[in-house]
């Protein structure tokens, strides 16, 4: 007898803002180590990311310190979302002590979105960024960051959802 085993999770809205809690901790604390960001910046941009991610918009959330002469990222985080995890509970937010406080750089959120955001037509798009804080922008950095070395760090979820963390520099 030969069978199909299909896996859903069964996620809600409150399970994605759980699994993004660790990840707005993790923002706040590079905006304070950087010190290229306020808090209300901070807000602003986590506003846009939980928003997109409860819609299922969002692939992957990349902060990154750029050198501003070059472009290039010089320390990344990248936040990247598996909707039909296992994982039911998180790790603790944290190992953000080495974000430098460099001349010189910015601070960058590189989001990368979902095939199902690239479904919508325009009106549709424009209408959902019409809930959105920032006017965002398309961006020429590889968010894939080939020029730093990529460590694994936390994983944050709840219910199935999850946000793996991952850590280059």
């Amino acid at each position: 007898m030969y069978g199909t085993n299909t896996k859903t999770n069964t996620y809600t809205v409150l399970d994605v803002r759980k699994a993004f809690e660790n990840c707005e901790a993790d923002i706040r604390t590079i905006a304070r180590r950087t010190n290229k960001w306020t808090m209300d910046q901070v807000n602003i941009v986590f506003h846009d990311i939980l928003k997109l991610a409860e819609n299922d918009y969002l692939e992957s959330v990349s902060i990154t310190l750029i050198n501003n002469s070059t472009n290039l990222p010089v320390k990344a985080t990248k936040f990247i979302i598996n909707d039909l995890g296992k994982a039911t509970d998180s790790d603790r937010a944290g190992k953000n002590n080495d974000w430098p406080d460099t001349d010189n750089t910015s601070l960058s959120a590189i989001l990368h979105y979902t095939q199902k955001w690239h479904n919508l037509n325009s009106n549709e798009k424009d209408n959902f960024k019409e809930e959105l804080k920032c006017s965002w922008s398309s961006s020429n950095i590889n968010n894939n960051f080939p020029h730093l070395q990529q460590t694994d760090a936390q994983l944050y979820a709840s219910n199935g959802y999850e946000l793996q963390k991952k850590n280059f520099k």
